[in-house]
């Protein structure tokens, strides 16, 4: 039988949408709004803690997931490194004495996500138990993936001039892929071209 694992997930929604030129994730997108349909998404696919990593848009992104999931206020959101809210994101965590053995990295600008892909990689972790589960498409990349809790550490002593690239390659022996059928986990929205071509 497949063991289950505890399994969080971070949010980061902390950019300060320069190039849409508005905040992108108050955004509409459907009957909701961006940030909204990210969020629905890892509730969906199950994750058993959500965290949202904010900055300048703290108080309007809390009133907007509610009781949906957590908040939590990124101090160097203005440095525009999403290393710095992976970490504020996950010390959150583990200030709250956490029991996931696992989280998820997503990204609030990327309302395409789909909560099959989500539990697409999270059913990858309760197999394999692997330290890293990351979702592919044509072998790229994407979000979300999944960083396993012995390695919440390294994660925690990067630079904040490191990138989530320079993580991943790092440990590039302990990932394991997840093909996807769809190119969803590849797509955010930088710009007000992005927005208006993949609104719904």
């Amino acid at each position: 039988m497949m063991k289950r694992f505890s399994i969080a997930a971070l949010i980061l929604a902390a950019g300060q949408s320069k190039r849409m030129g508005q905040p992108k994730m108050l955004l509409p997108w459907g009957e909701s709004t961006v940030l909204q349909t990210v969020v629905t998404a890892f509730r969906t696919a199950g994750t058993d803690e959500i965290v949202v990593v904010t900055g300048a848009l703290h108080d309007s992104i809390t009133a907007l997931v509610g009781d949906t999931a957590h908040t939590v206020f990124n101090p160097e959101y203005a440095s525009g490194e999403m290393i710095s809210s992976m970490q504020c994101g996950l010390r959150r965590l583990l200030a709250e004495a956490t029991e996931a053995e696992a989280v998820l990295i997503g990204l609030g600008d990327q309302p395409q996500v789909q909560a099959q892909s989500v539990e697409a990689v999270c059913a990858a972790f309760h197999q394999s138990g692997a330290s890293l589960v990351v979702p592919s498409y044509q072998k790229r990349r994407g979000h979300p993936w999944l960083v396993a809790r012995p390695l919440w550490e390294a994660l925690l002593a990067l630079e904040s001039s490191q990138t989530p690239r320079d993580f991943l390659n790092g440990h590039a022996d302990q990932i394991q892929y997840v093909d996807v059928d769809t190119p969803t986990i590849l797509a955010d929205l930088d710009t007000p071209e992005d927005y208006l071509k993949s609104r719904p």
